[in-house]
């Protein structure tokens, strides 16, 4: 996949539901974490609209990030499609930033504990990288790797960090808003010849829908 060609692939990504962590604000970054009953159910979500956003009889490869958030939300889509919940690949490449020493607290602790490298990180999110963790640009770099891989229109089931990244990589979204986008995580986000586009399951007159 040539991430500059207008023709190159459609990607459907899907950010993990949510997790216990992600209830309390907590960063998560690497540490795995499942899924809580409200993630699940987002993921029901996510695999309804999805099953709009398919043509028939796709021809479409599914990718998912290790960790058991993202692994969980990829099973579950695919069930809502009706396919084997199991026959997906899982990719290191599609984890989450990482956090470092910040994983597990959230940025009222950090503010407190580390006022220093919190105002550094608030003056330059993009390239600031906490104590034993990564930037964007890294992460920038590792995700653009299996982006020029893909060969065909795919499912990458990620977290919100990756999403933003392939944002920055596949359309004209500014670096530097990059880690100040909202990433839901009960849609499903459209990549397709430099353009994007959130979708959701609204209930329609005919019933649910993904528009």
């Amino acid at each position: 996949m040539d991430i500059n060609d207008p023709n190159a692939p459609t990607l459907y990504l899907i950010r993990h539901g949510e997790t216990d962590w992600n209830a309390r604000r907590l960063l998560q970054g690497r540490r795995d974490i499942p899924l809580n009953e409200v993630g699940q159910g987002q993921a029901v979500v996510s695999g309804t609209c999805l099953k709009w956003l398919l043509p028939v009889n796709a021809s479409v490869d599914f990718i998912a990030s290790p960790l058991s958030r993202t692994r969980q939300t990829m099973e579950i889509v695919r069930r809502q499609l009706g396919l084997d919940a199991a026959d997906y690949r899982t990719d290191d490449r599609l984890i989450e930033i990482n956090f470092g020493e910040w994983e597990g607290m959230d940025w009222q602790q950090i503010a407190e504990r580390q006022p220093e490298r919190f105002v550094a990180r608030q003056a330059d999110p993009l390239n600031f990288i906490p104590k034993d963790g990564e930037n964007y640009p890294h992460v920038f770099e590792r995700v653009g790797n299996l982006l020029k891989a893909l060969q065909r229109d795919t499912v990458l089931v990620a977290h919100a960090g990756v999403l933003r990244s392939c944002l920055a990589l596949l359309t004209e979204v500014p670096d530097a808003e990059v880690p100040l986008l909202e990433i839901p995580q009960d849609q499903v986000l459209v990549i397709r010849g430099g353009r994007f586009a959130w979708m959701r399951v609204s209930l329609a007159a005919e019933g649910l829908r993904c528009q």
